[in-house]
């Protein structure tokens, strides 16, 4: 995987964590939900993973964790339950940096009424506008990610949770944690009001994530009905094997973070400031995360660097996987200020937790190699202009 720089879009199993998964799928196969003695097992497990998982979290009370399908679903869940239960003018307030699982749930469930805080230019929350904008709009709901998963940003969530809490009456919070899980320490989030987070970001499998919801909450308006699973918040036979094999992953990504630093990104950026004319590395003067690196090429789209980049052995991406192919602008690239020309030669290199210095110096390398490269002529437009001729 030494070739591979696309994390921030998806990771592959952890060994524990598919070795969890398969072991679940042998043996703890049965409905939690059952009364008998399988069943019962099941439920013993799913619930050993809910304290563990908040262990991890900082959270005290693991009833607040729902486990769902991803943070997609989570924040879905957020937007309606707030939705449900505020008046018909409220209004929520996002960050401009959002995940589009994030803004569509928002637009979706306030249209027209979901107001964007401003940013400083590195990419980060302008805390004093934004309680502002906490005592001007009166929003039932801010959310605000923890880590951009383009430019890898960080925000001061902490610092907001306690803005929101701080109000005359207190507005609710929500973080999207998806990127920062597994990277950055957890022992702290459990103090947001709303979290969510997806484990095949951190090294588990697809398809399973969980819900933090506030403290004293009795009833989930947004989620799926019909049983009481889930402490009744939302319906559905558990994912039992994605369960269990989330929270391995959680364990063994947050082992893996003191050896981790933002030194073979750094090496990578150096090196291709120095050698190449001119990029641009986007939210660079800002605390980002330690993998995370997102540049504007000098020149040529960012599709002809990722297909010889692809043939080298490097995966890397433009942005967004959930943007990708779109022909919209990112709206991230947007607020960070970045024009339309220079949108389409950004390349993000987002790295595993394994992944050296050297094979960032690689992935330096090959850009260096696919930018003589891409300004050769090719055999087909000088075969082209001899015609012309």
């Amino acid at each position: 995987m030494s070739g591979y720089f696309d994390a921030n879009a998806t990771t592959p199993l952890f060994p524990v964590a598919r070795e969890r998964y398969l072991s679940a799928l042998d043996q703890s196969w049965a409905n939690p939900s059952s009364l008998h003695h399988a069943g019962g097992a099941v439920r013993r497990q799913l619930e050993e993973a809910r304290e563990e998982l908040a262990e991890l979290l900082g959270l005290e009370q693991p009833s607040r964790i729902v486990f769902v399908s991803g943070a997609t679903e989570s924040a879905n869940i957020v937007f309606r339950h707030a939705a449900a239960t505020s008046g018909p003018d409220a209004t929520v307030l996002l960050s401009p940096l959002e995940h589009p699982c994030v803004r569509e749930a928002a637009a979706q469930a306030f249209p027209g009424r979901v107001v964007e805080a401003p940013i400083h230019p590195s990419g980060e929350i302008d805390l004093a506008r934004f309680e502002e904008c906490l005592a001007h709009y009166r929003p039932v709901l801010a959310s605000v990610m923890a880590a951009n998963n383009e430019t890898g940003g960080l925000q001061p969530w902490a610092a907001i949770q306690r803005q929101c809490a701080s109000q005359p009456a207190p507005i609710p919070f929500h973080c999207d944690a998806a990127q920062w899980l597994g990277k950055m320490p957890s022992c702290d989030l459990g103090q947001v009001d709303w979290l969510t987070g997806s484990s095949h970001k951190f090294g588990g499998p697809k398809g399973v994530g969980f819900l933090v919801v506030p403290e004293g909450l009795n009833r989930l308006h947004g989620a799926s009905v019909g049983g009481s699973q889930e402490h009744g918040f939302r319906a559905g036979t558990e994912n039992a094997p994605g369960v269990l094999a989330m929270v391995a992953a959680l364990v063994a990504t947050s082992k893996l973070q003191p050896q981790t630093s933002g030194a073979g990104r750094d090496a990578f950026e150096r090196r291709i400031l120095d050698s190449l004319p001119g990029p641009q590395v986007v939210g660079g003067t800002t605390t980002r995360l330690w993998n995370t690196s997102m540049v504007v090429m000098p020149a040529f789209s960012n599709l002809s660097w990722l297909t010889r980049l692809s043939h080298l052995g490097f995966q890397l991406s433009t942005g967004s996987a959930c943007s990708a192919g779109k022909d919209n602008p990112s709206h991230v690239m947007e607020a960070m200020g970045l024009t339309h020309d220079e949108m389409g030669r950004v390349l993000r290199a987002s790295a595993l937790w394994e992944t050296t210095e050297e094979d960032w110096l690689d992935l330096a390398e090959a850009m260096e190699q696919v930018w003589e490269d891409l300004q050769r002529p090719s055999d087909e437009g000088r075969a082209r202009r001899k015609i012309r001729l």
